[in-house]
């Protein structure tokens, strides 16, 4: 697909989201709580016996039958939403802390256009910027900026903490008091596979080699041709300013059954 937009050509296919919602201010990133979600998980069972199970078995630990419902409900947003992937994260039974990381990082940037934004966009000019710093209150600014008069300054502190606690457990930021320094994730060969094949069948804006999903994680230029060069799976040319994706694998399903 030579410098094409890199939306999958089945019309039908899995969207990242692009409706502003506000479900991050009750789940950052829940890395700890995915793991959980992936292994205990049987997509056969209705939302409403799936929560009893899920509480009774302690899928989450202590957590209250509430917030079970909770957890559940947005995790179906962000992982059940893309069928295929789940069904990969399912079956991925020795997946590394590393790749486990970076792909709840990408598929929180799937399913909450804020979170996405705030980290394909914004930090990326941060961390390329004189003053790199990244803290609660340049979070503040850049909300009243970029969603103007649509939430109170009190909702939009606690947009900036969860964005920022969802960044800093993505491994985006530094962990500690601010000012912040935005870092550079380490992103496995095996997890920008899955990247590249989740989104050959989701419809999203941008192309396979120029999107918010690489380059919130310092992916991009030349460094970016590098890493796509190398990969196994698929067959990376770039020309000037026109790239060329050859794939292995007909679908992130086959990818996986053939690799992991």
């Amino acid at each position: 697909m030579p410098g094409a937009t890199a939306s999958t050509d089945a019309i039908d296919a899995p969207a990242e989201v692009t409706e502003v919602h506000t479900r991050i201010l009750r789940l950052a990133l829940g890395i700890e709580e995915s793991r959980a979600y992936w292994a205990n998980l049987d997509p056969a069972v209705p939302p409403g016996p799936r929560a009893i199970q899920a509480f009774e078995n302690r899928w989450f630990g202590t957590k209250s039958l509430h917030r079970v419902r909770t957890l559940l409900g947005y995790f179906g947003a962000r992982y059940d939403a893309y069928p295929e992937a789940l069904e990969v994260l399912r079956g991925w039974k020795h997946m590394d802390p590393a790749t486990r990381q970076v792909i709840c990082h990408w598929h929180l940037q799937l399913s909450d256009p804020i979170y996405r934004r705030l980290t394909g966009e914004f930090l990326v000019k941060r961390r390329n910027s004189a003053e790199p710093q990244f803290g609660r209150d340049v979070v503040i600014r850049w909300m009243a900026a970029t969603y103007p008069s649509r939430w109170a300054h009190s909702t939009l502190i606690q947009f900036a903490s969860k964005l920022m606690s969802a960044s800093s457990e993505a491994g985006l930021i530094t962990p500690r008091k601010d000012p912040r320094k935005p870092l550079f994730l380490k992103v496995p060969d095996h997890a920008l596979e899955y990247l590249l094949y989740l989104l050959r069948g989701v419809q999203f804006s941008g192309t396979y080699a120029d999107n918010p999903y690489l380059a919130s994680v310092g992916l991009d230029g030349g460094f970016l041709d590098q890493r796509l060069g190398k990969l196994p799976s698929i067959d990376y040319r770039r020309l000037v300013d026109v790239s060329d994706f050859g794939w292995k694998y007909p679908s992130l399903k086959a990818w996986a059954e053939a690799t992991l």
